[in-house]
């Protein structure tokens, strides 16, 4: 304590302590005497006149006081602490410490006497406040706050404003007084018309409201709460008084078992005297086991039950669907007492009224001016972009958001604000991006330039399947169009052919000319029955359940993506099974109940299934391709259900010596560009081409053949001269064939 400063109110209170003791003459300073001091002292005095019992308090007090030995009168003695006193001060300090403040004042003896086990002082001051000591603390620390602040100007007007209000008030928000802070409520009358009818009834009077979140569950008891303070309610309601309990509030600094009971009591009685009121819970699955310190002990909807059952307070609860079935419908006797109202996901066109209805505020907010187009494309692109919320408020989020990023890039000169600037669909669409991580060029409605010249781009770039890239970049076509099912992934296409065709390469070029990302799962990892948890996550209980799924956790995190499922026929057939719903209705649920939106997603499945009975003779007709032979074997070996909810299943042709001569080309393109790192210039003449060529072209192996055999006849020896010999600096490598039939760096004289 010594190293502590103490302020100057508390060296008063400890002088007046001392002075307590020697008037009734005793040997040592007890807690008693600074309780005593405490009730002479004038902030401590009106805060505590609120509980109506510092009359009783002291003269309670002088009674113990009196019974304690006094010193004889005749006798010269100074008063010392006792140990509780010593005890009280070491607490006090320790609290100084913990909250860092920079004095000792009077808020912290105050907290530490009523921690003093077997004092009067403790149990005189706690039986007044019944319950109330963290809220009686925090209104003697705001009137001590403003006695500095306002120093000679405090008087004891300010503390009457302070202490005024019931103790219960504190623990709750009347809705009447904040309607000016409030959204208002745009629609819902179908669910506002039942909310007053539940209301108007003598028994069961109090409506539950069940929705998702985001919904507007909230914003209906603000809508009620305007209609009640504009009198557009029935008599029954009229000057009704909302008032919102809040459980967090509630429990917050209740440090002792029957704190929390005590609390629930005082608002209860408090609204119970007020008369026309109804009580909102928001979050109210949360009542069941608040409170509870034991089995068998009450928790908050056990308490409540009284209330609930005689009528005279009504109750508005609001929860989800997912925790009413988890906690609330547990609790039968307290959902035999409310009337369940569902509150839906609005339309769009609900959520366009609504965005509209609150455009005004959101202007007046950021300074900004929104577009019609604009609040229709917020709703209508969150419906389709954003998942796992809901309607409208995942569009509030949007127009907010994008109204925040326009006053940002705001220019101010000498305190002049530039006149406001508007958001329109640009802005809501850049927002997008960064929320869905969704490419800009998905977004764009208006022009479909890019998708005009995707299959060119793609054929430039994918030799000899002139087919197959049709079909893939129709479906694209198709879905872009709004031609397509509604509910069902971009495309799912199942992509049939022989090795080395160029099946997945279609799917990288594909997702690269979109500009969305390549998702690829190689399926050859999932060909035992326990690997497939692995997709949507593992059950409950067992291992790798925290883990999550590895695809649903991809769709989730880049939802615009074309998702690669490379050799599908060596996965177990349970994935089929999953990949029906995929195709059916975009959704994949994981292990947790959380759902993944296919609905931008480009599914595409690659097979080689049959390619060992390809090569051979079919019956006498050898014109069938390797393609069309695998198909008959991928219609064994995929169910119908399966081959049915396909896009297109397309059939990429057998390697041609065309087809061949043009990969080889562009393979070495790609190696020439390797090169140009290096200086290095490569050049083939015509026998080296050929052999390159002849030894490349399989239609066993397909390009896979020519990407070994430029590894080992250009690449090797590149290897050797780049490092070790003539090309160190760069030059140009001229490859010949020599008499051996090898391909050889013709040195220039």
């Amino acid at each position: 304590m010594a190293e502590l400063k103490k302020t100057e109110r508390l060296d008063t209170l400890l002088s007046d302590a001392l002075d307590c003791c020697k008037q009734y003459r005793h040997e040592f300073i007890v807690p008693e005497h600074i309780l005593y001091a405490l009730l002479h002292e004038k902030v401590f005095l009106s805060v505590l006149y609120l509980y109506n019992g510092s009359h009783e308090l002291l003269s309670a007090l002088d009674k113990i006081l009196r019974d304690i030995e006094k010193v004889p009168e005749n006798a010269e003695y100074v008063p010392e602490p006792s140990a509780q006193t010593h005890e009280l001060f070491e607490m006090a300090c320790q609290k100084v410490i913990f909250s860092s403040a920079q004095e000792l004042d009077i808020p912290h003896v105050v907290t530490a006497l009523m921690s003093l086990q077997q004092s009067w002082a403790a149990y005189l001051l706690k039986e007044v406040l019944d319950g109330e000591e963290s809220v009686f603390i925090s209104n003697l620390i705001t009137a001590y706050e403003m006695e500095d602040d306002g120093m000679d100007d405090f008087d004891e007007q300010d503390l009457d404003d302070i202490t005024r209000e019931e103790p219960w008030r504190r623990l709750v928000t009347c809705l009447n007084d904040n309607i000016d802070d409030q959204h208002p409520l745009i629609g819902r009358e179908r669910e506002l018309q039942r909310t007053i009818q539940v209301l108007c009834r003598k028994e069961k009077n109090n409506p539950l409201h069940v929705g998702e979140p985001g919904v507007g569950k909230t914003a209906l008891v603000y809508g009620l709460t305007r209609k009640i303070e504009e009198g557009d309610v029935p008599p029954r309601l009229q000057g009704c008084k909302v008032f919102q309990m809040e459980l967090g509030t509630m429990l917050a600094g209740t440090q002792y078992r029957g704190d929390f009971e005590k609390r629930i009591k005082s608002v209860m009685d408090g609204v119970s005297a007020q008369g026309n009121v109804i009580v909102y819970i928001d979050e109210i699955h949360n009542l069941i086991g608040a409170g509870r310190t034991g089995e068998g002990s009450m928790d908050a909807s056990n308490m409540l039950k009284p209330y609930l059952e005689k009528g005279n307070v009504r109750f508005i609860g609001s929860t989800t669907y997912d925790e009413y079935n988890r906690f609330f419908s547990k609790s039968k006797g307290i959902v035999r007492r409310f009337q369940q109202i569902d509150i839906n996901e609005p339309s769009i066109d609900e959520a366009i009224l609504i965005l509209k209805g609150l455009r005004a505020t959101f202007e007046e907010f950021h300074g900004v001016v929104y577009e019609d187009q604009a609040i229709e494309h917020a709703v209508r692109q969150s419906a389709k972009y954003i998942n796992e919320r809901y309607l409208p408020d995942k569009a509030i989020d949007l127009i907010d958001e994008a109204g925040a990023a326009v006053e940002m890039t705001m220019n101010t000169e000498k305190g002049i604000t530039s006149p406001a600037q508007v958001v329109g669909k640009q802005q809501i669409d850049e927002v997008l991006q960064k929320v869905c991580k969704i490419d800009a060029a998905v977004l764009k409605e208006e022009d479909n330039s890019n998708l005009e010249s995707l299959r060119s781009r793609i054929e430039s770039q994918i030799f000899g399947q002139d087919e197959a890239v049709a079909q893939v970049v129709e479906a694209i076509q198709m879905s872009k169009a709004g031609l397509t099912e509604e509910g069902k992934p971009l495309a799912s296409l199942l992509f049939v052919g022989p090795t080395g065709v160029g099946k997945t390469e279609v799917a990288k070029v594909l997702a690269q000319e979109l500009g969305i990302q390549l998702v690829r799962f190689d399926m050859s990892e999932y060909t035992e029955k326990h690997t497939v948890a692995k997709l949507i996550g593992s059950p409950a209980g067992y291992v790798g359940y925290e883990d999550g799924g590895l695809l649903t956790d991809a769709i989730r995190k880049t939802p615009n993506c074309v998702l690669l499922l490379d050799e599908i026929e060596k996965a177990h057939s349970d994935i089929y099974n999953i990949l029906l719903q995929v195709m059916d209705y975009a959704v994949l649920t994981d292990n947790k109940g959380r759902k993944s939106d296919f609905r931008n997603v480009v599914l595409i499945m690659t097979s080689n299934a049959g390619a060992q009975y390809a090569g051979q003779a079919i019956g006498f007709d050898n014109n069938t391709t390797r393609g069309e032979a695998m198909m008959k074997q991928v219609k064994r070996l995929f169910k119908p259900e399966f081959l049915n909810r396909l896009s297109a299943t397309v059939t990429f042709h057998d390697m041609d010596m065309p087809m061949a001569s043009r990969i080889m080309d562009k393979k070495l393109r790609q190696l020439q560009a390797k090169l140009d790192a290096k200086h290095v210039v490569l050049e083939l003449d015509e026998a080296a081409r050929a052999l390159l060529l002849k030894k490349g072209f399989t239609k066993e192996y397909g390009a896979r053949e020519m990407d070994r055999v430029i590894a080992q006849m250009l690449k090797t020896p590149l290897m050797r001269e780049i490092l070790f010999g003539s090309l160190k600096d760069g030059g140009t490598a001229h490859f010949v064939v020599n008499e051996k039939e090898e391909m050889v760096i013709c040195s220039e004289e």
